[in-house]
């Protein structure tokens, strides 16, 4: 067997690379390593429940989280009232109109009349009077008013 000093022929041996940060956080990690039982979780807030009542932070977003938490009011956009929304049915009706005739006359999009009929709509002075006198009725504090007024 000849020498070749140049040639090394040592075993070479593949290790696997370990596994990106991305890849720890797979959720196909998260499960393989739930199936052997080597995660331990644990909760994390800024509150801590003392009886019924959360006692939040010192922070300054804790302060406000606070303040939200104790309202107790119903905060809601207000809603074209059912009396408007078959007023302008109504006037739609008689004179024969499709919404989309009406937004065109009224100069407002299709959607927007659809909004104020199904009383999804916020109400707004300026596209009630424009309906009003696409429609050709009267307007009252922003509200559409029938004929007899």
């Amino acid at each position: 067997m000849s020498s070749q000093p140049h040639q090394d022929w040592k075993p070479v041996v593949i290790h696997k690379k370990p596994p990106t940060a991305a890849e720890l956080r797979s959720s196909k990690a998260l499960n393989s390593a739930l199936r052997a039982g080597n995660v331990e979780s644990e909760k994390r807030s800024n509150t801590e429940q003392r009886g019924n009542r959360q006692t939040y932070d010192s922070t300054p977003h804790g302060a406000a989280a606070a303040k939200i938490a104790d309202e107790t009011e119903n905060f809601h956009h207000d809603r074209v009232p059912t009396e408007i929304r078959t007023r302008i049915i109504k006037a739609r009706n008689d004179k024969k109109m499709t919404q989309a005739q009406l937004a065109m006359a009224a100069c407002l999009q299709p959607r927007v009349i659809q909004e104020y009929e199904r009383g999804k709509a916020i109400p707004d002075g300026a596209t009630l009077s424009k309906l009003a006198r696409a429609l050709g009725v009267p307007t009252l504090k922003n509200r559409i008013v029938p004929d007899s007024i």
